[in-house]
């Protein structure tokens, strides 16, 4: 669907106005991923029953910290956990008791209502990379991140047609002070983009801000009713929940908004070496904190989540698009399935320093394993780089290409009277070619998922236009982007008072960097 900001198509025939209408400059979303294929289940139900009465286990005997929040240890002590200092101990099937009441989908409103997502079900959102210090591009190497890099992240992510959100952090804006970047980037992604977006976690005061800038935005009633963000809060695996995390769960929650519930798992170093030991303890870790935010507010929307790498025993480097994250990932989604919660996993994961090969391999590893995996919720889908400190512009395109065969892979195959194509092959029979034929004159514009990035000319004109590889080709497309950016309209009056709000926040406290 193009929207109202899109240019509008100049009128006339010929080959000249087609090729006009080919490289005109359009503004459009994809919708939301819905699955037509089926989900890649690596383990059996004994298996998933171990890993459960397990992670029952774990819960009970060992039990979880909720440090620096004595409110948290109260909640925990009147639900029936035994609380020994820090120490939280949940008697057997409670936390799974608390979890029922979560919801198993649920909508995020966008500001612009055609781009709202449903997540959870057989549905998958895709939005861009979060939290890196650092960016890089094809110019100015490895520095560290500013506001202007956000706000391109963001025009970027908005002129992607793969992309479903516009995320929350996509790179750390280190020229704004701590205490007041939460009210520029979210400034940005309200104005800058129609597109869902994410919350501040860095402390409960900025996700508060959060939640009352969004009441300007969409209305207080609507936001109390509604949800309008996605948030992420991280466990300190293993088995730790700080009060800044919990603090910022606790106003999500009780304002109806979703929280990503996410351990934080490199295997070797946050939990243990084996798969099945692994899911023991990511299914510990979420089912404390998804029961938490249960107890602040009973049917609170919230995501299963499991980021899951691995760890070189030789560096001590998290490792990205290996086979034991795969089997961790298909397990931890038929654990949340099991447990009727939205999944969040997977993303454009590499460890690598450039959008290399190495990069190329592991991303491309990482992504379709998220979408067999069942993800319903998939963070840093486009744009990751250097185990996630470095936000690449070159690479967050290539990888928002890449996402449109997410797209084509997730249609599955269809055998209606039209794909079985029997017509076509009578048309053409022994010895023929099927390029001018009817079927394929009906559907050749549809028929076949097409990069906007990827060089598939001969050779002779590739070298001709300067032998440029994709590294080169993202670059180009990163500027051609942002050159035909153009900004979705807003009402001035919400406008103002956005601007009004985050200049009575700025002015209330002194610059803070740290």
């Amino acid at each position: 669907m193009a929207e109202a900001a899109a240019r509008r198509r100049g009128r006339g025939g010929g080959g000249a106005a087609r090729r006009a209408e080919r490289s005109a400059v359009r503004i459009e979303t994809a919708k939301y991923i819905e699955r037509n294929i089926p989900n890649f289940e690596v383990l059996t139900d004994e298996a998933l029953d171990i890993i459960e009465a397990n992670a029952e286990t774990v819960l009970e005997e060992i039990g979880v910290n909720f440090v620096d929040n004595p409110a948290a240890l109260e909640r925990w002590r009147d639900a029936g956990a035994d609380v020994d200092g820090e120490r939280v101990r949940l008697p057997r099937g409670l936390a799974r008791k608390l979890c029922a009441t979560a919801p198993k989908e649920f909508t995020q409103h966008a500001r612009n209502p055609e781009k709202s997502v449903v997540i959870g079900g057989r549905n998958l959102v895709l939005a861009p990379v979060y939290g890196p210090p650092f960016v890089r591009d094809a110019n100015g190497g490895r520095r560290y991140a500013t506001m202007e890099d956000f706000s391109k992240f963001v025009k970027l992510g908005y002129m992607s047609k793969w992309l479903h959100h516009s995320g929350g952090t996509v790179c750390e804006p280190t020229d704004v002070p701590v205490n007041k970047r939460h009210l520029d980037m979210l400034h940005a992604h309200m104005t800058l983009s129609d597109k869902p977006f994410m919350g501040s976690v860095t402390d409960p005061s900025r996700a508060q801000d959060s939640v009352e800038m969004c009441e300007i935005l969409f209305g207080k009633e609507f936001v109390q009713d509604n949800t309008v963000m996605t948030s992420l809060i991280n466990i300190n695996s293993p088995m730790t929940f700080d009060d800044v995390m919990m603090g910022a769960l606790e106003v999500y929650a009780s304002n109806n908004q979703a929280c990503i519930v996410s351990p934080f798992i490199v295997g070797g170093a946050m939990a243990p070496v084996s798969v099945a030991g692994t899911l023991t303890q990511v299914l510990a870790e979420v089912m404390a904190g998804i029961a938490y935010s249960q107890l602040i507010r009973p049917g609170a929307p919230v995501i299963f989540g499991a980021f899951v790498s691995s760890i070189d025993m030789n560096s001590g480097a998290p490792t990205f698009g290996t086979p034991e994250a795969s089997m961790v990932t298909y397990g931890a989604g038929q654990l949340a399935r099991r447990m009727g919660l939205p999944f969040r996993s997977a993303g454009s994961f590499c460890g690598s320093k450039l959008p290399d090969a190495q990069a190329a391999y592991e991303t491309a590893n990482s992504l379709n394993m998220g979408l067999l995996a069942g993800v319903n919720f998939m963070l840093h889908s486009c744009g990751w780089l250097e185990g996630g400190l470095v936000a690449d512009f070159e690479k967050f395109v290539m990888d928002a290409d890449q996402l449109g065969a997410l797209h084509g892979l997730a249609k599955g195959v269809p055998v209606d009277a039209e794909s079985q194509a029997l017509d076509a092959i009578r048309e053409v029979g022994p010895g023929g070619h099927y390029l001018g034929c009817a079927h394929t004159q009906a559907n050749f514009k549809s028929a076949f998922w097409k990069s906007e990035l990827l060089d598939y000319k001969p050779f002779e004109t590739w070298e001709e236009e300067g032998g440029r590889d994709t590294r080169m080709l993202a670059s180009e497309r990163v500027e051609y982007l942002l050159a035909n950016y153009q900004q979705p309209g807003l009402d001035p009056a919400i406008s103002e008072a956005l601007q009004a709000y985050i200049d009575e926040k700025k002015a209330s406290m002194p610059d803070a960097f740290m």
